[in-house]
């Protein structure tokens, strides 16, 4: 893999089209700090409009995913430093929401430890999320006295169903992988020696794919959830047209080519074939 831009709190890797980024903060469980969080959100930026990256996969380092945020460096020190807090709260809300959520192309969390409280916010916003078996999740912020806020608690509707996002809100009750596939917070839980190799081969399936094609549905896809009928059809019939207009390699012309004249491609069976 090839390294890109040196930080301290994050490793960026680049391999073939896939960027893997790591929190890398292993002797606190990744936890969150105004650092890492000022790094990530550069990092992001950063591959937006990065051609080399085609799907981004966003994991941590040693046994954690992200334990939350950094209860000593968040909280405690900016206490009475309101102008520094609300810094912190701007970047860590930009990366972890904002930016990871409208990321214009496919991005996977890899849950291979720890996934606690706060961390939940970039979990979510992930397009797709794999898990370690016995990883280990839960929100434990009403065990010492504060909600899930920030982003957290409108977060989990996006994936639960108001049931167990309430169950485990209001208990603290912690849960394994499994537990978070039956529930949908992840999209599927695998063996711990499984998971990078599990993880790899599903993000190389998106390099096959229009880039545009996908920019332009997962867009679609966020952008009807709170739309009525009405709005939703006009918003998609725009954002087809949209999707026509920047896609240089004209997708849409080439699938139908390849599907009615060519007879070589059929839908539903696999990409067609992308110019090279």
């Amino acid at each position: 893999m090839a390294s890109t831009t040196t930080y301290k709190n994050v490793i960026v890797e680049k391999d073939s089209g896939l960027t893997w980024v790591t929190l890398n903060r292993p002797d606190k469980r990744n936890a969150m700090s105004p650092a890492l969080d000022q790094e990530m959100l550069d990092v992001i930026l950063s591959l937006e409009g990065d051609p080399e990256t085609r799907v981004l996969i966003l994991t941590g380092a040693g046994e954690a995913f992200c334990a939350g945020m950094d209860l000593k460096l968040y909280f405690r020190a900016l206490e009475n430093k309101p102008a520094e807090r609300i810094r912190a709260e701007w970047v860590t809300h930009q990366w972890r929401w904002y930016r990871l959520w409208n990321f214009p192309k496919p991005t996977i969390a890899m849950v291979n430890g720890y996934c606690m409280g706060g961390a939940f916010t970039q979990l979510i916003a992930c397009d797709f999320a794999f898990a370690a078996e016995d990883a280990k999740f839960g929100l434990s912020e009403v065990n010492w006295g504060i909600l899930p806020g920030g982003l957290v608690s409108k977060a989990l509707h996006v994936t639960l169903g108001y049931r167990d996002a309430m169950y485990y809100s209001l208990t603290g009750e912690s849960f394994d992988g499994k537990k978070a596939e039956e529930i949908k917070l992840i999209t599927k839980a695998v063996p711990a020696s499984e998971l990078r190799a599990v993880t790899t081969e599903f993000a190389k399936r998106f390099l096959k794919l229009n880039p545009e094609t996908l920019r332009g549905t997962k867009q679609g896809l966020k952008a009807v959830r709170d739309m009525d009928i009405g709005q939703a059809h006009e918003y998609l019939m725009a954002k087809s047209n949209e999707l026509r207009a920047r896609d240089t390699e004209n997708g849409y012309s080439q699938g139908i080519k390849q599907f009615i004249d060519d007879k070589t491609f059929k839908p539903g069976l696999g990409a067609y074939k992308r110019p090279e």
